[in-house]
This record gives C-alpha cells, structure tokens and sequence, in this order.
C-alpha cells in the first residue's frame, strides 16, 4: 500500500512539475491577425477614434463641422455636452448622441437646408474622444472595460482589473490592439516586467488585455482535492 501511494505521489508531482515547466501556448491563426514579437506599435488616430465612430458619438467627444461654401459656418469645433447636444449657428442645439458622423452631417443639412441654406453640403470629422478605454479579461479578479487616465502601463491596467486572478498566469499575457486598420497582438510576462528586465510597455485605448491560465497551479489544486491524502508528501515534492 506504502509503495502504491508513493508512486502515485511520485506520478502526480511529475505531472505538475512537467506543467510547471510548459511555456505558454503559441498565439496567433485567426485570419487578419498579425503576431508581434516584442512590443506593439504605438496606434494610429484613426484607431483611437474608430470604436467611438462604430459606436456613435458619445458626450465630450469633439467633432469638426464645415458646411460646404459657407465661411461663417465651415471649421467649427463643437464639443458634445453632458447631454449628447451641440450647438450650431442658426439651428442652436442638436442631439447627436449615439449618431455617427454621417448621420450628425445630414442632420444639420436638414435643418439648414432652405430657411438658411439652399443646398448646403455638411461635413463632419470627430476630432477626439474623452470616452478612451481599454478591456481585460481572462484570469484576473474583475475583469471588465475600464477608463484610460493619462498614460497606463500594462502592469497599471491589469492590477486596475484587480490583479491576477487565482490562476492567473504572470507569464502568458497577450495584449491586442489595432495599428492601422491591421489587428495585432502579442505576449508579455509580467513577472519579468516587475523584476526590471523589459520596460513596462504603455496600454492605449482600444486595448484588449488577455491574462492566461496557470495549467501547473490549477492542477495542483485538482490534486489536492481529489487525494487529500496525498497533500503533504506532494508539496514537499513540489518544494524540492
């Protein structure tokens, strides 16, 4: 019985040294996705700026309006109240909130159009976006959207997610984000940021944070509950 429970001692903590020992899997294959060794690229404007114009303009967001020939009203900078409203010279306040750019241009036209101006073609631009956020999800104890304030680092963004989870992995981070229209990702270990070795890279918003599992840690505990018995004599194993 001594020999059988030792074997299973030994089998169980070569099971979880050898899980110990794995490096994270590779990431990558998803069509349009682009894996970077090192850091990511700084992105674009037009990246930042792209989730506010999918998901419609929000307060605070600051949008450049020309209408077409007409100096008075061309190169206007508008800001979006708290209640989703700008104001424009002749029609006074608009509700733009949710709406895209186009949309917001064809409401001003409309509203323009023969009282004030016969044909009057508008543009809109949004200039930049107060709603800035980046995402983390995976082993971390809450994950979520959360807001980006001055410049955050990784390390910042994931203990803003409460640190890591109970099986979280410090070594298997992927950071995604979009460059110029090309979605890119790549694998950070926080454990060598926070000794020093590599710098802390900066998160912009648009980033997706993704903390990985822990196999080794989580089958430790798989273990423990399936054999109470063997508690003991695998941990020394596992300190050795």
């Amino acid at each position: 019985m001594k020999a059988i429970r030792n074997s299973a001692v030994l089998a169980l903590g070569a099971a979880v040294l050898s899980a110990c020992a794995t490096a994270p899997e590779r990431i990558g294959g998803a069509p349009g996705l682009q894996v970077v060794e090192g850091d990511l690229p700084p992105p674009m404007a037009s990246d930042l700026y792209a989730s506010a114009e999918f998901g419609g303009i929000r307060p605070f967001d600051t949008l450049m309006i020309d209408v077409f020939g007409i100096p008075e009203l061309s190169n206007r900078r508008v800001r979006v109240d708290a209640n989703g409203q700008i104001g424009f010279p002749l029609i006074g306040n608009v509700d733009v909130s949710g709406m895209t750019t186009a949309e917001i241009s064809e409401r001003i036209a409309s509203q323009l159009k023969g009282k004030y101006v016969r044909e009057p073609q508008v543009t809109t631009n949004l200039v930049s976006s107060e709603n800035r956020t980046f995402t983390v999800y995976g082993e971390v104890t809450q994950p979520g959207v959360f807001p980006v304030v001055g410049e955050a680092t990784l390390i910042e963004a994931v203990a803003t997610a409460r640190g890591l989870a109970e099986y979280g992995n410090a070594r298997d981070v992927i950071v995604f984000r979009t460059v110029g229209g090309q979605r890119m990702a790549t694998l950070y270990n926080l454990d060598a940021i926070s000794r020093g070795a590599y710098d802390d890279p900066r998160i912009y918003p648009n980033d997706t944070i993704v903390v990985g599992d822990s196999d080794a840690r989580r089958l430790f505990d798989d273990v423990v509950g399936a054999a109470t018995i063997l508690v003991t004599p695998l941990t020394i194993l596992l300190n050795r």
